[in-house]
């Protein structure tokens, strides 16, 4: 009697070799998560005009708490600094 065709098998890849690959793909995976945002730091709960307090942020002649005053620098500093026609002519 002839024997049926038996199909070739494929080599067995080593256990090591396997759990390898799954650790490497594991560790790539884990790569592109997005890291958790806070919002720590910065306040949004007081108005913009009350300003932070330190010397470098705050301009020349501005008094913290000062709303008239906020505006009043805003409103010049659009329109030397921010106006683009103003900077042409």
């Amino acid at each position: 009697m002839t024997q049926p065709h038996e199909q070739p098998q494929q080599p067995k890849r080593p256990r090591r070799v396997v759990i390898v690959w799954w650790a490497f793909t594991a560790i790539a995976m884990s790569a592109c998560t997005e890291a958790p945002q806070t919002a720590t730091g910065v306040r949004s709960d007081s108005p913009a005009f009350q300003g932070t307090n330190t010397m470098p942020f705050t301009a020349a002649g501005w008094k913290p708490g000062d709303r008239g005053s906020w505006e009043e620098h805003l409103k010049v500093r659009t329109q030397t600094g921010q106006n683009d026609y103003a900077k042409v002519n």
